[in-house]
């Protein structure tokens, strides 16, 4: 019997499926239902990541908010909520790989073993599709799909047809046993589920563990993430448990105009002025800088600025009316654009700009309306705002929380504003590692 293949992972796009009504949870978006204090879809990202050398979620609706997590998002390309086989075409019909694999939103303890093992079976017997089977039934939302595949999908969509395992019977479909992970599948439909997901993931245990025939690159490292406090929410040292393994979050950039699968974590300090959080954040990215991570700032300012000073070159070929202006020496190189009058440039349009391939996370400061993750920082009698649902953490000094638990009404994760390098942790924690 011929040895398994290597399991390809940059020939893998993991799509995260999230298209769905939520009908039998009350219409909800059921990616965004927050499980042990992070979004759903957050816990299979970061599960599913190291499966994968590029990532997608697959959307309808809150594009928006799944946009913040750096991947590209895929809407179906058929209307009126067509399924999960339509929004399998769509991902392969956008995916730059040769395989693609996909998993629900809602079921965030997806194993190390799932891809591994999906691929091992399609090799064998040279199938276009791999599904997998926990024993007792087949979960077809967890398949592994050559591209191969998409013309006959898209010709069973075509036909009227959405049932998943009537296509399966058309194509060249391999069953794969994961009857050892059971778990892997729990998912959630009702609040009895996500009291039950919750208890899992809080207790350490985290995802399943990889079995045997798992290769050593996928199988566990360090334990689970417990929720979006990690060990600080707690009042432990972060940082204190056994090292994790960074995140490899550098990818190809994609062609046709999707950028978004190179797109390093962005995060932000909000606070009102007074706060502290030009000083937290200045004192971050340098205790960041220190431990080789790479950061990018983005600044945001209330009034006009310039870079220059009148009689200069740049500034005057500025004002006598350039558009875009790039200054550069041999220590360092700036560009200014002039922005459209009377419109704020947006956070990711920003992003945008910056060399990904140099950076491993964006640190912003200001745009505190804007929808990405944020560290709500208050000082004295300052208000914290923390009825921003984007804010994950919340920075005041000796983490005791100005206000109380007015200021902290969700149990957020307590940072303390004096020390930087413990924020700093909390971010490598929450994400910089997988």
């Amino acid at each position: 019997m011929s040895a398994p293949l290597p399991y390809p992972r940059d020939a893998v796009t993991g799509v995260v499926l999230a298209g769905g009504r939520g009908s039998r949870m009350g219409g909800v978006d059921k990616g965004l239902v927050e499980v042990a204090g992070r979004a759903m879809v957050e816990h299979v990202l970061a599960a599913l990541g190291p499966q994968a050398g590029a990532m997608a979620i697959n959307a309808n609706r809150s594009v928006d908010r799944y946009a913040r997590y750096g991947h590209p998002v895929i809407r179906d390309r058929l209307d009126g909520y067509q399924g999960p086989l339509a929004g399998m075409a769509s991902a392969l019909a956008a995916a730059e790989t040769e395989l693609v694999l996909v998993v629900p939103c809602d079921s965030p303890l997806v194993a190390p073993a799932l891809g591994p093992r999906l691929h091992a079976a399609l090799g064998a017997r040279n199938a276009n599709v791999a599904v997998a089977h926990d024993g007792e039934r087949m979960h077809p939302v967890f398949v592994l799909l050559r591209r191969s595949a998409l013309a006959g999908l898209e010709d069973f969509l075509a036909r009227g047809e959405r049932k998943i395992d009537r296509w399966f019977a058309e194509e060249n479909t391999e069953v794969v046993d994961f009857s050892d992970l059971p778990d892997m599948f729990l998912n959630v439909n009702r609040d009895a589920d996500r009291a039950k997901l919750e208890t899992r993931l809080t207790s350490g245990r985290g995802a399943p563990g990889a079995p045997a025939d798992a290769p050593p690159s996928e199988r566990p490292r360090g334990r689970a993430a417990t929720g979006a406090g990690g060990d600080e929410a707690s009042g432990a040292e972060p940082g204190a448990q056994a090292q994790r393994t960074p995140a490899t979050t550098r990818r190809r950039r994609p062609t046709g105009g999707d950028t978004a699968s190179l797109r390093p974590p962005v995060l932000g300090f909000a606070g009102y002025s007074g706060s502290g959080k030009t000083t937290l954040a200045a004192g971050v990215v340098r205790a960041l800088a220190e431990a080789g991570v790479r950061v990018a700032a983005v600044k945001h300012a209330h009034h006009s600025f310039d870079v220059d000073r009148p009689g200069k070159d740049s500034y005057e070929l500025r004002r006598a009316g350039a558009v875009q202006t790039l200054v550069a020496s041999r220590h360092r190189w700036a560009l200014v654009t002039e922005a459209r009058p009377g419109r704020e440039p947006r956070v990711d349009e920003l992003v945008d700009r910056l060399d990904w391939a140099a950076v491993d996370i964006v640190l912003v400061e200001g745009f505190k309306h804007a929808e990405f993750p944020k560290i709500a920082v208050g000082r004295g009698d300052a208000p914290v705002l923390v009825d921003d649902p984007f804010v994950v953490a919340v920075a005041t000094p000796g983490a005791g929380g100005a206000g109380g638990a007015r200021a902290n009404p969700r149990a957020l994760p307590r940072l303390d504003l004096d020390r930087p390098d413990r924020v700093a942790r909390f971010i490598v924690e929450r994400f910089l590692t997988t």
